[in-house]
């Protein structure tokens, strides 16, 4: 920007003079002679408080170009009291030709230098920003009388002494008025708004007069009622900070009003020159009589367009003055349209064309404050378009070097001015590509699909042209246009030296003074820089543009003659470019690279970048050998520094010299098998090599410690695919004898270097590298190289050389067909299992493991067995191999050195439980040769360490055994329930408070029937059965038919599908409060079977034992039962008891029962007891007991009498609630409960009932019967 004037181009804003700050002697009050002693001894507040007051002033604005804030600051000025504004006129107030004299800068004043046709000169914009202000602030020292040294606070008031400093006072303050009237008087004539401050002690400041004093100097002054009179004391720098931001709010205004009254004024005069008919003489008459041609129509507007913008900026008005800026510009472009308005190069297009390019910059920097950065973007290319078109009618086209400088400066001020906005607020938008909307309807999507060319025009992307892009690209497109700038230059200079007659531009002479190399230095090292911040995070290297920008950097110095310094530029860049395979943009890097080599007399580097130009094609088709001459000339020119070193040339990231592949025949071979090699070398048939003097080419291989030499040797090409027979290359044998090969390469010819490889070890066999060697003129040169490169991008492709004649190849379709894998001979062994499936669970099922070594050699045999884990909870499996015994894996068993054709046997015992199923043993068989494993034994035995696996002769044989198993016995349980009819122990029973105390009499008895099934496929022999007693504390076994069969009864054998039974009787017992047995009841104990399984062959297999445990328990819970007891016959006529238990199971609640004898059941016997009545309450957990005697009647079965047991307990209930009203008809009399005989009282356990449920009340289907003999 500094091409331009800095007043065009800085932001303006409110100015204010300030005064009276200028030295702290000018704003000392005068003081009577005895307190200058007081004063000397401390410094003087006031002097403090000026110091303060330039310093926050001061801080306010500054001038600066990018400057988007509208807080309410003013461009501070200090100024003296007395200063002077420039005068609005040439001739004063009270001349008679003031009202039609113009200002001293007015096109119209001879004397202006504007005149006669000039536009806005920068010293207009100087004059509003530095010599007339805004406001003017006076700072001046309001008297106070110094106080009496001899008075104290107990004399009397003296009214002498007061009425002689109320008139000092009076006159002072009189004195200041005036001088401020005066100041007034000056501002008031250019409409400033005068603000004084006045600078008091904090004394004066409670001083009851100061009110009074103040209105008498505004009065006497002249001043404004508002924000025109402040007093200030000595204070903190923070307060003195808040005054100042409150003296700028409070002056704000008036600013404005002043700068909007300059509008009006310009406004007004705009108006008048266009409504004013012209009357100007015409230009071709002035132009005749050689007078100065007036400003035209169009330059008065320009002037008043660009000063309401200036004014409207002052204001802090953007898009007021954005709009008078652009009616400005647009009125320049008609006056540059125009010769005969602006004639090309002279002084007035000159500062038009200045005047242009700074009003662009105001319109881009406006747009850039509001956010709008395609607009300022389309104006900034718009400008240059335009005046690009303007240029080609001047004479000055792309053609010349004038135009390129002016489109450089014009990027550059745009780079500058995004530079700072950056710095401060400007946000610069992010052009990625918006993510893709899948919103839409399924018709919409069908017109979309239907169309097939139509695109959401976001998707494309945008033009970069159109995109606003950070101030690196800017400044780097100024330095191409510099470099363009320049090449017009050199061409124009040229022209001027060849002496031919042609027209030379004005600026010629200066362009010459120009140092063009170092502005495009400076601009591309900024681009670099910004180019470098702007970059993504997630980018860890640098950016193609970035790099080119360096490269850019690197050949300007190398056109400036700094060959060092391009040297490092190259060095750097290079890197990126060889490791991205950037090659298009490497090769003209290392052709500059190379020159600069020469010219530093570098040749180590000279000839270590010919070599790696070889890898490229030839720049110039017309001479391929340019390259392979250029590295023989240094060759043969030169001697080397270090005669007896060699010099490496490294082309590991680089573009190879050659194409070359290596193809192994086979994928893998056997240790000891020669495996065939081929390796091709292909020459380029761009570029020439064929006068290099290779004098010999070393392969490496993997497996082989010394390389394979091939010497040059010349011979007569015969065709363009040669061979060279490398013999077979043995890892034992290291001496390989030298072999000899025409080392020469026409363009495209290929040479295969074909052998073999062979190795005692298992590894990886390839070749590792090529180095070929140059030696010429004590030369050595060695160039290492990948043995799979190609100088193409596209992949490789195997082929394997079949013939010479003609030349044949065939594809090879392996992926990794540039190595061979060696590996250990197969281990030959017959693996065999001998058992009898399926295994029953609980049984020791052996399985016999049989090895026969069917090879050649002896091998040392091992065997590891996996036993896999099943799915089922709660199951345990394991195996048991000589005495060692594991739930999953058994390692390393030896079986030892077998002979060939010899046999090994193990036998692994397998033991299953829980739940049928396949039960899966992994065997791992490792065999090593004998040799082998003697030899580590003995290294270990030294000390030293193993060699990895796979170097030793060791082989694996991996196999799964499924071994399906079943139960042998199948156990069906069935439960069934009854009551005991023992008396309850009562509620105060001291036994049931015993720890032993056994309550059975409420729990009642199961009855558990145990049925035993043979359901497996093998006959199982029973040893025994046993009922292994586990009494809980709810439930013990009492009897049990195990305990009275016979001995006799076992052994047994047992088939398939027979059966056997058992039974038990438990007692189950329960608490007062039924809460441990609401829940399952343990089975109390469990059925142990021992048994064993018949062999295929008769015999017995192992003993097993099978444990069956008794069912869980669930007791039916009940509330009320009666329980009736009559024995099951009677003799005639002679008396039997009848006995009826009314038991209450409920844990909480009371029963209250009657019992009624039915009166037409009572015909076959004659009834001694109760009739009917009522039983007295029953507790939670009582039973009553009721006695009737009967005498039978008649013979047979004879029915017994009916009873009916009634629970009235909710029938008293609801007739409580109900008490003194009508007892309903509905309301229920009682809830029958039911009578149970005591010889029907077996209950089978149901599988959905579920525990602690209780039984409904049941009445009586009958009465039961009774069998009376005669």
């Amino acid at each position: 920007m500094n091409s331009y004037p800095p007043e065009l181009l800085a932001q303006l804003a409110p100015v204010m003079f300030v005064a009276g700050l200028d030295a702290p002697a000018s704003t000392t009050a005068p003081v009577s002679p005895t307190s200058l002693t007081s004063a000397s001894k401390s410094p003087d507040a006031f002097q403090v408080l000026t110091s303060r007051l330039r310093e926050a002033l001061l801080a306010q604005r500054k001038v600066a170009i990018w400057q988007p804030e509208k807080n309410k600051s003013f461009q501070v000025s200090l100024v003296d009291k007395d200063v002077k504004f420039p005068p609005r006129k040439l001739v004063p107030p009270d001349d008679p030709q003031y009202s039609a004299a113009h200002s001293p800068l007015s096109p119209l004043t001879p004397t202006s230098p504007l005149h006669p046709d000039g536009l806005i000169a920068p010293i207009w914009i100087r004059k509003h920003t530095s010599l007339v202000p805004s406001v003017f602030v006076l700072f001046m020292r309001i008297y106070e009388h110094p106080p009496s040294a001899s008075r104290t606070p107990l004399d009397l008031p003296d009214n002498d002494r007061e009425r002689e400093r109320e008139s000092e006072e009076r006159r002072k303050d009189s004195e200041l008025a005036a001088e401020v009237a005066q100041r007034k008087k000056i501002t008031n004539e250019r409409g400033i708004k005068l603000t004084v401050v006045l600078m008091a002690s904090r004394k004066m400041l409670d001083d009851a007069t100061l009110d009074s004093r103040l209105t008498f100097i505004r009065r006497q002054s002249g001043l404004d009622s508002r924000a025109a009179l402040f007093v200030l004391s000595p204070v903190s720098p923070s307060e003195l900070n808040e005054f100042v931001r409150s003296l700028q709010q409070a002056l704000y205004e008036p600013a404005l009003e002043y700068y909007t009254a300059h509008s009006k004024r310009v406004r007004r005069k705009r108006n008048r020159h266009s409504q004013a008919v012209s009357t100007h003489p015409a230009q071709a008459s002035l132009g005749v009589l050689n007078i100065a041609r007036p400003l035209r129509p169009e330059g008065w507007t320009v002037r008043y367009e660009y000063k309401m913008a200036c004014f409207a900026e002052f204001r802090s008005e953007d898009e007021v003055a954005l709009k008078h800026y652009q009616d400005a510009y647009e009125m320049l472009i008609i006056m540059f349209g125009s010769t005969a308005i602006l004639p090309p190069r002279t002084k007035r297009w000159a500062e038009a064309k200045v005047l242009a390019d700074c009003i662009n910059i105001k319109i881009v920097k406006l747009y850039l404050y509001n956010n709008e950065h395609a607009l300022a973007l389309s104006h900034h290319n718009t400008h240059i378009r335009q005046f690009g078109d303007f240029s080609r009618g001047w004479g000055i086209g792309e053609e010349t070097f004038e135009f390129w400088s002016w489109v450089a400066r014009q990027h550059r001020v745009l780079a500058e001015l995004l530079e700072q906005g950056t710095r401060s607020t400007l946000v610069l938008p992010v052009h990625k590509p918006a993510a893709p909307t899948f919103n839409l309807s399924q018709s919409q999507q069908t017109i979309r699909a239907a169309t097939g060319a139509e695109y959401d025009v976001k998707s494309l992307g945008i033009n970069p042209n159109h995109a606003l892009q950070h101030p690196g690209f800017y400044y780097y497109v100024a330095a191409r246009c510099t470099e363009m700038r320049r090449t017009r230059f050199l061409a124009a200079l040229e022209t001027e030296q060849s002496q031919k007659p042609v027209a030379i531009s004005p600026g010629f002479t200066n362009e010459k003074k120009v140092e063009h190399l170092a502005i495009i230095n400076e601009l591309y090292t900024k681009a670099y820089e910004l180019f470098k911040k702007h970059s993504p995070a997630s980018n860890q290297g640098q950016g193609r543009l970035t790099l080119w920008i360096a490269y850019r950097i690197a050949q300007t110095y190398y056109e400036a003659g700094k060959f060092d310094m391009a040297v490092r530029f190259f060095e750097r860049i290079a890197k990126t470019y060889r490791r991205e395979k950037w090659n298009s943009m490497l090769q003209p890097l290392l052709g500059t690279w190379y020159a600069c080599a020469q010219r530093l007399g570098d040749v180590e580097l000279s000839i270590k970048l010919v070599i790696e130009m070889l890898g490229h094609d030839a720049v110039d088709s017309d001479d391929p050998s340019s390259l392979e001459e250029d590295l023989l000339a240094v060759l043969k020119s030169t001697v080397p520094a270090s005669p007896n070193q060699s010099l490496v040339v490294d082309l590991s990231e680089a573009q190879p010299i050659f194409n070359s592949d290596v193809i192994f025949w086979s994928s893998e071979v056997k240790v000891s098998e020669q495996a065939a090699f081929q390796l091709r070398l292909t020459a380029p048939s761009s570029v020439t090599i064929g006068s290099i003097p290779f004098s010999s080419i070393a392969i490496h291989f993997s497996n082989h410690s010394s390389p394979i030499i091939v010497e040059h040797e010349p011979s007569d090409p015969e065709n363009n695919v040669r061979v060279v027979d490398l013999g077979h290359i043995s890892q034992l044998e290291n001496d390989q004898s030298n072999v000899k090969a025409d080392l020469r390469w026409q363009p495209g010819a290929t040479t295969v270097f074909k052998g073999s490889m062979s190795t005692d070890l298992p590894s990886v066999l390839k070749i590792n590298s090529f180095v070929l060697t140059i030696e010429e003129n004590g030369w050595k040169i060695e160039i290492p190289f990948e043995p799979r490169s190609n100088r193409s991008p596209s992949g490789l492709t195997g082929k394997w050389l079949s013939s010479v004649d003609p030349p044949r190849f065939i594809p090879i379709q392996r992926e990794e067909h540039h190595s061979t894998v060696v590996k250990h001979r197969t281990h030959h062994l017959k693996l065999a299992f001998h058992h009898h499936a399926p295994a029953y669970l609980d049984e020791d099922y052996p399985i016999e493991i049989e090895i026969t070594n069917t090879d050649t050699r002896d091998l040392q045999v091992s065997i590891s067995l996996l036993l896999q884990p099943l799915e089922i909870e709660d199951v345990v499996n394991w195996i048991v191999v000589d005495g060692e015994r594991s739930t999953s894996l058994i390692k390393g068993i030896n079986l030892g050195v077998l002979a060939p054709g010899v046999s090994a046997t193990k036998t692994v015992h397998l033991f299953n439980t829980g739940a049928g199923g396949d039960r899966m043993v992994d065997v791992s068989i490792q065999t090593s040769t004998a040799t082998l494993a003697v030899e580590d034994d003995h290294d270990e035995s030294e000390g030293e360490e193993d060699e990895p696996d796979s170097v030793l002769d060791t082989m694996e044989h991996l196999k799964m055994l499924v071994i399906p198993t079943v139960n042998p016995l199948q156990v069906t349980q069935t439960v069934s329930y009854r009551r005991n009819l023992d008396p309850w122990s009562g509620l105060a029973d001291l036994e049931t408070f015993n720890e032993d105390f056994w309550d059975g009499e409420r729990g009642g008895e199961a009855l558990v029937m145990v049925t035993m099934s043979c359901v497996g496929p093998w006959s199982v022999k029973i040893q025994g059965v046993e009922l292994e007693r586990r009494d809980t504390q709810h439930a013990k076994i009492i009897e049990s038919s195990t305990d009275l069969e016979a001995i006799s009864d076992f052994p047994a054998e047992y088939v398939a599908g027979d059966e056997f039974s058992t039974y038990c009787r438990v007692s189950l017992a329960s608490d007062s409060n039924q809460e441990d047995i609401s829940g399952p009841v343990e089975g109390p104990g469990r059925y142990i079977v021992s048994w064993c399984r018949i062999l295929h062959n008769g015999q017995e297999g192992p003993n097993a034992r099978s444990y069956f445990p008794l069912t869980s328990l669930r007791h039916p819970v009940e509330d009320l039962v009666a329980l009736l007891d009559v024995p099951p016959q009677a003799s005639l006529h002679i008396p039997v008891s009848m006995t009826l238990r009314i038991r209450n199971h409920h844990p909480t609640r009371s029963a209250n029962i009657t019992v009624q004898l039915e009166a037409d059941s009572l015909d076959s016997f004659v009834v001694s007891g109760m009739r009917t009545g009522r039983v007295p309450v029953l507790l939670p957990g009582a039973e009553e007991k009721l006695i009737w005697r009967l005498i039978p009647l008649e013979c047979g079965y004879v029915k017994l009498p009916r009873i009916k047991v009634i629970d009235r307990r909710r029938a008293i209930s609801a007739a409580v609630q109900s008490a003194g009203e009508v007892v309903p008809s509905d309301v229920p009399t009682g809830d029958p409960v039911k009578v149970i005989g005591f010889r029907d009282d077996v209950r089978p356990a149901h599988a959905g009932s579920e525990s602690g449920s209780r039984m409904d009340y049941e009445g009586q289907d009958g009465p039961g019967m009774i069998l009376v003999l005669p």
